[in-house]
């Protein structure tokens, strides 16, 4: 015991603790956990599981990360979950290890804010700079890219991709795939536009912004099929930001898409 380590937190043998974590008055480490350097773990929360958390990152009071999966297909089989550095798991959020059937590997990327309440499902990934506000709910096997924000009480159905730098409004069902820079809103999840603020604060160009808006035009063209429309883009732009977007789309996807109108 140190004075980072209080003394009535527990600590199974075998957890690997790096340099100059702290760990709280009743937390509690399981055998399996890797915590790397300077990671802080608040009272009464509990990280368990095979789980590894990356440098930096704080999980405050009464979160559980690493538990089992919510899944009655879970048969104890040993997955993961994987934590990058610098994240901020706030209040009471959960995330659940993976399952055999979905790869074995829920993870979470770098500089992360997870707000009051938050779920993160088994298997999810994601990605880095992703803001979940308070209780907002992630299904089993969703893909969360880069700098999506998803707003307050908003919940994901399973399988749902989330494109990089996309923003769900709060309280908001998400049931079909939302391309990347596009804000979602309202209870059923529309699609309502290209994120512009969000684009502009990740150093999108004039250009850049005026060839996504020709694109999601280009997309709300009833005439052909979304697909038709994205691959007809690829062949076409010479923006990296338009190739993200057509890319999403033509990728494999378990659900349906958001559409342009």
């Amino acid at each position: 015991m140190t004075d980072a380590i209080h003394p009535s937190a527990v600590i199974e043998p075998g957890a690997q603790i790096g340099p100059g974590c702290r760990i709280g008055a009743f937390a509690v480490i399981g055998p399996e956990v890797r915590l790397a350097a300077k990671v802080e773990v608040k009272p009464h929360a509990i990280v368990t599981g095979w789980t590894e958390i990356g440098e930096g990152t704080v999980i405050f009071p009464f979160a559980c990360v690493g538990e089992i999966p919510q899944d009655l297909k879970f048969a104890g089989e040993r997955t993961r979950l994987t934590v990058g550095a610098r994240c901020r798991i706030r209040e009471g959020v959960t995330i659940n290890t993976g399952t055999e059937g979905g790869g074995g590997l829920t993870s979470v990327g770098d500089d992360c804010l997870l707000m009051t309440g938050v779920h993160v499902a088994h298997d999810c990934r994601v990605g880095n700079g992703v803001i979940m506000a308070n209780q907002v709910q992630v299904a089993g096997h969703c893909q969360i890219d880069d700098g999506a924000v998803l707003g307050g009480l908003s919940g994901v159905h399973q399988f749902v991709r989330i494109g990089t730098g996309a923003m769900i409004g709060g309280m908001t069902k998400v049931v079909h795939d939302v391309m990347p820079h596009a804000i979602v809103r309202g209870p059923r999840g529309e699609l309502d536009g290209l994120n512009i603020i969000g684009l502009r604060r990740r150093g999108a160009s004039r250009d850049d912004i005026a060839a996504l808006r020709a694109a999601y035009a280009a997309l709300a063209d009833d005439s052909r099929s979304l697909a038709d429309s994205a691959r007809a883009l690829l062949d076409a732009t010479d923006s990296a930001h338009v190739r993200e977007i057509a890319e999403f789309i033509t990728a494999g996807s378990d659900r349906q898409f958001l559409k342009p109108q």
